[in-house]
């Protein structure tokens, strides 16, 4: 007896051991929604002392934030799993009401909103704050990171469900930037007059999170060509937002050598000219087609940006002033001018993201060569191309009216998807391949190394609004109070052009929520009750019953 209760301990003492060495864990979900990818992974990779995360999803919420909450702690279960240091908690920030208004001011301060959210309890409707968030931090760093996507037109359902499919990515990235210092370096293009810094600080702010940026001019090209050569391929990316002025053919060389030696651009262009003080003045402005002398540039390399106008059924609407004095409204009106760009491509820079609002955008042509074209964004299929010069009036907007009410005439918005951001990816030919060149450079290249680029035709994507002077958020429309997905759109294509950890490709990963119907569960509430409570019981209650009557029958004789 003895021996079998030492042999017994052995054994049970052996498992343990083997169990923590050979710990194992395994998912047995369809879409493997548990199973970390490699990339994901790597952004814990030396981390050797505590790093927490903490997770403001805690308190009393309806039952899809439920479901977050429970997916959060899975994932975070997950990169735990696969380094020790990691720690996680769940805490209610306003759990305490006296202390509620203090917490919430620092949690603004942090840039941390709460989302007010509808708690239904049997007919009860009450409004509840919760905050999506979870704070990372690391030897003495602070991260913060978002959890519920916002997109416009979702249901709860529909939102929890992207919020949910984007926890690995958000987390991930949050660890990246936390773990892994800045490395890449990005150069924001001036001198050709590009957007002023207020239109494009709140992106920029963003990037200085992942990269280093600078403000770079090529007006040096003039004086010195071969040292504005040797500085701008210092820059691993090179963005031009807006530039209004033509470029020369010294600094085309330039940006075109730069692209030959295995440079990333991101460009985004305005083809057509408009003078938006006086449409908003006068009620009608001219277009009129820019020159930015890019147009062979860009031919070699396999795209064109048209002097034409997109006009899209499915756009944003404008806001104008009707009335004067105390008297002012604020009306919406369809302005098919601003068209509202979804994606179905599975590319991992437009996948799960909400729609991109251009203003004003041209139409871009794909022509044949060996660099690869991926068309990220379009229109819908009701659109239709406007020539210019081209007056643009207000009262275009009676006719929309018009369109929207009747339906739209099939022969005039025929256009069908017409492209508005397009990426190459590949080897490209030079733009000054067999042209005589406006200077000489030591090892001109003829064609370029595995590279990127992405054509916008639209400057207004990276443009954020002014509240008085300050920058607001980019996406966010101050008018309408309608969030879009420029801010999204534009952070994905830059991680993408300069990605070396794979993060970005966490994004194709699909998670499939079946979710319940909230009208049955309200309506069905009592019977499901009786079903999963009642019945149990009942059924336990005649089983003891039935136990009892055999063995006093047993026993009484």
């Amino acid at each position: 007896m003895f021996r079998t209760v030492i042999k017994t301990i052995v054994i049970l003492v052996l498992i343990n051991f083997l169990g923590s060495k050979l710990y194992k864990r395994f998912d047995l979900t369809e879409d493997k929604r548990y199973t970390l990818s490699e990339a994901a992974k790597n952004t814990l990779e030396g981390v050797e002392e505590t790093l927490l995360v903490e997770v403001l999803l805690e308190g009393k919420f309806p039952a899809e934030f439920k479901r977050l909450q429970n997916e959060t702690r899975q994932i975070l279960e997950e990169f735990a799993a696969h380094n020790r240091n990691l720690r996680y908690l769940f805490i209610n920030p306003t759990e305490d009401p006296e202390s509620a208004e203090d917490v919430q001011w620092q949690l603004a301060q942090l840039g941390i909103m709460p989302a007010q959210v509808t708690v239904q309890d049997g007919s009860t409707l009450t409004q509840e704050l919760i905050y999506p968030w979870a704070i990372i931090s690391y030897q003495e760093r602070m991260v913060k990171v978002p959890l519920l996507k916002n997109q416009l037109g979702n249901t709860p359902e529909e939102r929890i469900s992207n919020s949910i499919q984007n926890l690995e990515y958000a987390f991930a990235d949050g660890f990246n930037k936390i773990v892994h210092p800045k490395k890449r370096k990005v150069a924001v293009l001036k001198g050709n007059g590009q957007l002023h810094d207020r239109y494009i600080a709140d992106f920029v702010s963003t990037l200085k999170e992942y990269y280093y940026i600078a403000a770079y001019t090529l007006d040096s090209v003039e004086n010195n060509v071969v040292k504005t050569l040797e500085q701008i391929s210092e820059f691993d990316l090179i963005i031009s937002a807006g530039p209004t002025e033509a470029y020369s053919d010294k600094e085309k060389y330039v940006l075109d050598q730069y692209l030959m030696n295995g440079g990333k651009t991101l460009w985004l262009i305005d083809q057509v000219e408009i003078t938006r003080d006086s449409l908003f003045a006068n009620g009608k402005t001219f277009a009129f087609g820019r020159d930015l002398n890019l147009t062979d540039l860009f031919f070699r390399y396999g795209v064109r940006i048209n002097p034409v106008l997109a006009n899209d059924l499915y756009s944003a609407p404008l806001v104008l002033a009707i009335g004067s004095g105390s008297e002012t409204q604020y009306q919406q009106y369809p302005w098919f001018y601003s068209p509202l760009t979804m994606s179905s491509k599975n590319h991992p820079i437009v996948n799960n993201i909400e729609a991109v609002k251009f203003d004003f955008a041209s139409q871009i042509d794909t022509l044949e060569n060996d660099v690869k074209k991926t068309i990220l964004l379009s229109t819908s299929p009701m659109s239709r191309l406007i020539g210019t010069p081209v007056e643009i009036n207000l009262d275009e907007i009676e006719g929309y009216l018009q369109t929207i009410n009747q339906g739209p005439d099939p022969g005039k918005y025929s256009a069908g998807e017409v492209p508005l951001a397009v990426l190459l990816e590949g080897n490209f030919p030079s733009g000054f391949r067999n042209r005589v060149k406006p200077f000489k450079v030591p090892n001109h290249k003829d064609e370029s190394k595995q590279t990127m680029m992405l054509v916008i035709s639209d400057s207004d994507v990276i443009k954020n609004q002014l509240d008085g002077n300050r920058p607001m958020e980019l996406g966010y429309d101050k008018w309408t109070n309608n969030m879009y997905g420029n801010k999204e759109f534009l952070l994905n294509s830059v991680n993408y052009l300069l990605d070396d950890t794979g993060l970005i490709h966490i994004r194709n990963k699909v998670v499939k929520l079946p979710f319940l119907d909230t009208q049955k569960v309200i309506a069905q509430k009592s019977r499901w009750q009786l079903i999963n409570i009642a019945l149990p019981l009942g059924i336990m209650t005649i089983i003891g019953l039935v136990i009892h009557f055999f063995r006093k029958r047993k026993y009484a004789r």
